[in-house]
C-alpha cells in the first residue's frame, strides 16, 4: 500500500469524495460529504475537513468539528463524518483519518474526541471499537455515542 497523506477538501478533490464508492449496505449509515462540506460553511471556524490521498487517488473523507462551546459535551470535539471507499477498507485509512483528527484535536487543546453512529449490522461500530473508541451511552435518538480519550 502507498503512504497516504491528507488534504484539504478543495474543489479539485470534492468529487472524488462525494463520489467515494462504499462496501454494499454501508451506504444507509453516511451522510454524502457535499452534505458536510454545507455544513462546513455554517461556521468553518469549528470545521476540520479533510479527504485522504493514496497516491494522487482520494479513498477516505473525514470531517470534525470543534467547538468548545458546544451545548452538548459530545459535539466539542467530534468526528462528523468518516467514509472510506470499499477497495480501500481494512489498509488502516480510516484510522489514519481519525488519529489525524484525533491529533488536531489535540493541538487544540481537547483532552477527548467523540463519535456518534447508528448501530445496525453493517454499520461502522466495530471499525470505531477497534479504533479505540468506547461507547459511552445513547444520544437522543438511538445512536451511539463514542469516546476517544485522548
Amino acid at each position: 500500500m502507498a503512504e497516504l497523506r491528507l488534504e484539504e477538501l478543495s474543489a479539485k478533490t470534492i468529487v472524488a469524495a462525494n463520489g467515494l464508492m462504499l462496501r454494499r449496505g454501508q451506504e444507509q449509515f453516511v451522510t454524502p460529504p457535499s452534505y458536510a462540506i454545507a455544513d462546513a460553511y455554517i461556521d468553518p471556524s469549528t470545521s476540520w475537513t479533510r479527504v485522504v490521498l493514496e497516491d494522487d487517488r482520494v479513498v477516505g473523507f473525514i470531517r470534525g468539528n470543534f467547538d468548545p462551546e458546544a451545548t452538548q459535551e459530545e459535539f466539542r470535539s467530534c468526528i462528523w463524518r468518516v467514509s472510506v471507499a470499499g477497495d480501500a477498507q481494512g489498509h488502516g485509512v480510516g484510522k489514519f483519518a481519525v488519529w489525524a483528527l484525533a491529533e488536531e484535536a489535540r493541538l487544540r487543546g481537547f483532552g477527548r474526541l467523540n463519535a456518534l453512529w447508528e448501530p445496525g449490522e453493517d454499520g461502522p461500530e466495530q471499525f470505531f471499537l477497534h479504533t479505540g473508541f468506547v461507547i459511552v451511552g445513547q444520544s437522543q435518538y438511538g445512536e451511539n455515542i463514542g469516546l476517544l480519550d485522548l
